[in-house]
């Protein structure tokens, strides 16, 4: 049997965090094939979910993925962000939470023939990580 990742109960963990608080949890994303959000949305590859129990319905955070009901300009969405493309989540009142670094490839995505060849975008950061809300 193999070894589950520790990421999915990191991030339940840190979501857990901002409801005991009244913080609201946002998901930071890296858009692939498997996810699926509103493509309108997306900038840059990536999306920030609010995922606060007043913004979403039905939300589940499993091993392998996070699903949710939102709504989008007023239209209803079904969300399903796979726990690989996860690279961050944080409470959008102090920025505080936790960035994964690289993406985990999925069993999706081996054998897909496909690879990231896009060098990291600036230099690597020095001191404590911090985390910034993209609109």
């Amino acid at each position: 049997m193999s070894e589950t990742s520790t990421k999915p109960y990191l991030i339940r963990a840190i979501y857990d965090w901002c409801a005991d608080n009244g913080y609201t949890p946002y998901l930071s994303v890296q858009v692939d094939a498997n996810t699926r959000v509103p493509m309108s949305y997306v900038k840059e590859g990536g999306i920030v979910l609010n995922i606060s129990m007043d913004a979403v319905q039905n939300l589940q955070l499993g091993n392998e993925e996070i699903t949710c009901g939102g709504r989008f300009g007023g239209v209803a969405h079904k969300i399903v962000v796979p726990i690989p493309a996860v690279i961050g989540i944080f409470a959008k009142e102090t920025g505080q939470g936790l960035a994964f670094q690289g993406q985990e490839s999925s069993p999706a995505d081996s054998g897909s023939g496909e690879t990231d060849d896009e060098p990291p975008q600036g230099p690597p950061p020095h001191g404590k990580p911090r985390l910034r809300v993209v609109k």
